[in-house]
């Protein structure tokens, strides 16, 4: 028995509700001492789950039972990833969670009401750590939904007590209720891939609409090199020269077609009028799944990402809209042009994660000139650094005319004050945001001191970590506070705040004392030299002469033009670690993650060091 999907939890006092399980739903069938433990499309879990077979021997009566099989990881939740991997991690705890029962002693009893069926299992099920009865509430889905969603689990599941069971049907009588749109999709093949990126670049996705595959979009987000490797290993053998699509597919690079076997299953942001999936992110393969259920049958469309209610949106052309924040209205256009073609991800995708991270990045553009990084032709295009604003500029965006040592005049820089001006940027092709050092109030002393950890071609980004990690050594020895970010692309970036009490050249002096001693620690994979030919292929740059009156760098929760769509993101110390990786962090769940652990980084702009205490403890 199949659930269909719905958007919203509801309360009802003829419905129970359970959790819905994040792993392969699989049907055992226990009689005498012979056990079969199958997917619905039959697939054997006898030999890749052994403990959960020997387990059932212990139900003392002869049962066929339906439930999910998941693998707990060291938070104690489901972990999707390591019940696929779990031939490797046998370690870890596995348990059979059973929510049905079909057969009893023989007897079908499908025939029964859900709740009867429920209370018969409820007996025969053992106390074990691997089989589990999967329990219920009655009528309380709303306040049942939002504590799975505390909880950090997949969702809930929604059934009418009275509901009997129907083998293979998919009914309304259940329902699944998501914390996140997904949707099954068969991979049709895959494009090759761009810049540095390895392997492929995205996956193409079909779902089966009859006899016929029909195109729902293509993925390249959710992967790292590990992940890219693996599911291009997996490819290969499928490889074929037709396509398995009636039309011709558009793509911004050649495609591999693949025989339409491996199910995979994506996160999405909605489905558009035509069918298609926008902003796919790839989470893992289904290999319980047939690809004859693979259709959008039971999948609804959902919104696209939520504004604050202080911002409405006012449609205009085909392509256009109006968002207005307040008093000001901003026209964005071209919102459907895509800036990210590898992920799918278009340029009203972009202007809708500025205005959902509004809050969070404000702060740290707030009376800061702006140089302006314009991609208005997508991450492949050609970008370029705009810095006079000059013009016919908007009443609401804020500017301040300055010296340029770039341009040798008077400049007038944008201020970033407001959503309104950000969203301008936006609609401007600023993928990212790059904001000064230091603000209008105070433009010769900088708030913050940033060391920029910059790699190059051969130098691994577990390197990286280790240079990040012994500066903060030096800055822990100077008594001195840090904090570290993402690049977003294959550095981080390490903060400390100086409270607009010293001038540049100062701090720019002290930062060169700190590389200098982290450089000295690691000679093998380190340097101070700037000129590229000099330093060579195999040396990570310690930078410290972004402390430039004018220098600008990625603003934390910044978008970044790369593949992946990755996101400049704060981190704790104790994250920058082996297993860190700058894709972690993209368009997809940045506010998700701020949301959960809130704004890590305001200690940037709060009280700075005391720079000659911290250069006597360093002997400087």
């Amino acid at each position: 028995m199949l659930a269909k999907e719905t958007d919203k939890p509801f309360d009802d006092k003829d419905w129970l509700f359970e959790i819905k399980w994040d792993g392969y739903r699989a049907i055992a069938e226990k009689n005498k001492n012979k056990i079969l433990l199958y997917s619905r499309n039959g697939l054997s879990f006898l030999s890749t789950y052994p403990i959960v077979a020997d387990q059932l021997l212990k139900i003392n009566e002869d049962v066929v039972v339906d439930g999910e099989i998941v693998v707990i990881n060291d938070k104690g939740k489901p972990d999707f990833q390591l019940l696929q991997h779990y031939a490797e991690n046998q370690d870890r705890p596995i348990q059979y969670y059973i929510f049905d029962l079909l057969k009893l002693k023989g007897h079908d009893t499908t025939g029964l009401s859900l709740i009867e069926r429920k209370e018969l299992l409820q007996k025969i099920i053992p106390e074990n750590e691997v089989i589990r009865y999967s329990d219920h509430i009655l009528e309380k889905g709303k306040s049942f939904f939002k504590v799975s969603e505390e909880k950090d689990l997949e969702g809930i599941m929604a059934k009418k007590m009275d509901s009997k069971y129907y083998p293979g049907k998919r009914t309304s009588d259940w329902l699944k209720i998501k914390h996140h749109k997904t949707q099954e999709a068969i991979i049709a093949g895959y494009t090759q891939p761009l810049g540095a990126r390895k392997y492929l670049g995205a996956l193409i996705l079909a779902i089966k609409d009859g006899k016929r595959f029909k195109y729902i979009g293509h993925t390249g987000g959710g992967f790292n090199q590990n992940s890219l490797k693996e599911m291009f290993e997996k490819l290969q053998p499928l490889v074929q020269e037709k396509s398995p699509f009636d039309e011709k597919i558009k793509t911004n690079s050649p495609v591999t077609w693949v025989k339409p076997q491996l199910i995979c299953e994506v996160k999405f942001a909605e489905i558009t009028a035509d069918g298609k999936l926008r902003q796919p992110v790839f989470l893992h393969l289904r290999n319980d799944k047939d690809i004859n259920e693979v259709n959008m049958a039971n999948t609804t469309a959902i919104s696209t990402v939520k504004t604050k209610p202080s911002t409405t949106e006012e449609k205009t052309g085909k392509d256009d809209k109006v968002f207005t924040f307040g008093k000001s209205k901003v026209k964005a256009t071209h919102l459907s042009k895509i800036y990210f073609p590898e992920d799918g991800i278009t340029k009203g995708d972009v202007i809708n994660y500025y205005i959902s991270m509004a809050d969070y990045i404000l702060p740290y553009l707030k009376g800061r000139p702006e140089s302006l990084l314009r991609n208005p032709n997508g991450i492949h295009g050609q970008g370029f650094f705009q810095k006079d604003a000059a013009g016919n500029v908007p009443s609401y965006v804020n500017s301040k005319k300055l010296f340029s040592e770039s341009t040798n005049k008077d400049i007038d820089y944008i201020i970033c004050d407001n959503e309104a001006t950000l969203t301008y940027m936006n609609n401007l092709g600023c993928i990212e945001i790059n904001p000064w050092h230091s603000t209008i109030k105070s433009l010769d002393n900088p708030d913050y001191l940033i060391i920029d950890i910059d790699p190059s071609e051969k130098n691994s980004f577990e390197q990286v970590i280790e240079a990040a990690n012994v500066v903060k050594q030096v800055l822990d020895k100077a008594g001195a506070s840090s904090f570290c970010k993402t690049s977003g692309a294959s550095g981080l970036h390490v903060y400390v705040p100086t409270g607009r009490k010293y001038s540049y050249e100062q701090v720019k002096d002290f930062a060169y004392i700190i590389c200098i001693m982290a450089s000295e620690e690691l000679k093998d994979f380190t340097t101070l030299e700037r000129n590229l030919q000099k330093r060579g292929n195999d040396k990570i740059y310690m930078d410290y002469l972004q402390n430039r009156r004018g220098q600008t760098i990625a603003s934390v929760y910044s978008l970044r033009p790369k593949v992946g769509a990755t996101v400049s993101a704060p981190l704790f110390w104790k994250e920058v670690k082996a297993g860190l990786s700058p894709q972690q962090f993209t368009i997809h769940n940045m506010l998700e993650v701020v949301k959960k652990r809130g704004d890590i980084f305001t200690g940037i702009l709060e009280k700075g060091i005391d720079l000659n205490s911290c250069l006597k403890k360093l002997g400087a």
